[in-house]
């Protein structure tokens, strides 16, 4: 490993802030090759800006690695510092999009924030970073819109 991992089998415990968490990579063992990996993060929370009320997500995070690839356990403690922070829907999922890319440089990074509602209305927020590269299997995110008691 190029960089020493500090939290990968050690206790490590939640950040305070996004600011705090530790964003950690190890080297990709296959660079020559063009593949997409999904974090899937069904029971993302955060706190309403102006209420301080919970927020309730489910992320989806697909990238095409280049040179890395992002520790697993360190991006669930970034996700789960999120839980004090407040920030609005928009404003968390592209905080969360622009640390991947900016710590990762994937040739390729998609993120879907499915919101349950605020105010009786749910707000979903979606990005990319462009075309995805060619001959890479891309699978649609499938998460049902969200539906109430119907």
């Amino acid at each position: 490993m190029s960089e020493e991992l500090t939290q990968l089998g050690h206790p490590a415990a939640i950040p305070a802030r996004p600011a705090d968490a530790v964003l950690e990579r190890v080297p990709n063992p296959h660079p020559s090759l063009r593949y997409l990996v999904r974090f899937t993060a069904p029971e993302f929370t955060s706190l309403c800006p102006v209420t301080g009320q919970p927020d309730f997500a489910h992320l989806v995070l697909d990238y095409v690695p280049d040179g890395w690839l992002v520790e697993s356990k360190s991006l669930k403690l970034y996700l789960q510092s999120f839980r004090n922070h407040g920030a609005f829907h928009e404003a968390c999922t592209l905080e969360i999009a622009a640390t991947l890319m900016a710590r990762l440089a994937p040739h390729w990074l998609r993120i879907g924030g499915y919101w349950y509602p605020r105010g009786g209305m749910p707000i979903d927020v979606f990005w990319h970073s462009g075309r995805p590269p060619e001959a890479v299997w891309i699978p649609p995110q499938e998460v049902a819109p969200y539906r109430g008691r119907g």
